[in-house]
């Protein structure tokens, strides 16, 4: 058997812009679809709508990009704690920190001689490395960039949001909902897909998903603006 052929490609390096990148469109499509549906259930006339579900694209966009920033710069601040104290540790108890990841290691199924040989190479290529890693969980590929959140999340809201809205000014008044709400189902069905294809799940469990919450939200807020629209108008 030819084992230099042999390679393999995980897709764990894909998670952080994967996360907010799916999050962002998926938010935008349905939030915004949503705010149309619930508008032109409502009565509301075709620029009522329209500018309805472009304030909710852009305030979505900002809320988007501020809660992933504020949300991610947390954890970056926890691995930065922790990286500085593991630091500290290994300066002032090396040799706890060493029994530490032999530990560890045995925990995971090494005898101890070999376990305690795997955690004496490893300190002294990367003792900081060996601990975050193993300890801590914390590894390069997963480390949290808080700005690169923020920007993919806006830009993904906004790039979802943009697609009711273009359904809503081009369908015929009498049929903005159905046009949106089918417009947007169709769009969740592609996004979910695309986010199984990338992340490597299933299609049809990717696709489904999106599609049962969006077309629930749009229901609720169809049922919302037809309420209202009656007992306001």
């Amino acid at each position: 058997m030819n084992h230099s052929a042999h390679s393999e490609v995980h897709l764990v390096h894909r998670i952080g812009w994967l996360r907010a990148a799916v999050l962002g469109a998926n938010d935008g499509l349905v939030s915004t679809a949503s705010i149309v549906v619930g508008v032109a259930a409502a009565g509301s006339g075709r620029p009522e709508i329209l500018i309805a579900g472009l304030a909710g694209l852009v305030a979505g966009a900002m809320s988007m990009a501020a809660g992933e920033y504020v949300s991610v710069s947390s954890q970056a601040d926890t691995e930065a704690a922790d990286t500085i104290r593991e630091r500290q540790e290994l300066q002032t108890a090396p040799e706890a920190e060493l029994d530490e990841l032999t530990q560890i290691y045995v925990e995971r199924g090494l005898e101890p001689a070999l376990a305690r040989q795997v955690a004496v190479q490893l300190t002294e290529k990367d003792a900081l490395g060996a601990h975050l890693r193993d300890e801590l969980g914390i590894v390069d590929t997963a480390a949290a960039q808080p700005m690169q959140a923020a920007l993919v999340s806006a830009v993904t809201f906004a790039a979802g949001a943009v697609v009711p809205l273009i359904a809503a000014a081009l369908a015929g008044y009498a049929r903005i909902g159905l046009v949106v709400a089918l417009t947007t189902l169709v769009a969740l069905a592609v996004l979910g897909a695309l986010g199984a294809v990338v992340g490597g799940a299933g299609l049809i469990r990717g696709a489904a998903r999106v599609m049962f919450w969006g077309a629930l939200a749009m229901a609720v807020t169809a049922g919302v603006g037809m309420v209202f629209g009656v007992s306001l108008g």
